[in-house]
């Protein structure tokens, strides 16, 4: 019986660790999102503050390398 019982302590203790490491990941995967939702904005306001009839060609967007 107490074999069993150390056992299930054991088991309990290791479920607890993967939690707290689940909450972690859980935690910095949230703020990254936090982060990639303010970067977003940022790009929404920047493109909707650009002149509505300025026109942009693709040949801008190309890198200088090419």
């Amino acid at each position: 019986m107490e074999s069993r019982l150390n056992d299930l302590e054991i088991k309990i203790s290791f479920h607890e660790d993967q939690i707290d490491a689940l909450n972690r990941t859980v935690f910095r995967q949230q703020q990254q999102l936090e982060f990639l939702f303010a970067e977003l904005r940022s790009l929404r306001d920047q493109m909707s503050s650009a002149q509505p009839g300025e026109f942009r060609s693709l040949r801008d967007e190309i890198p200088p390398h090419y």
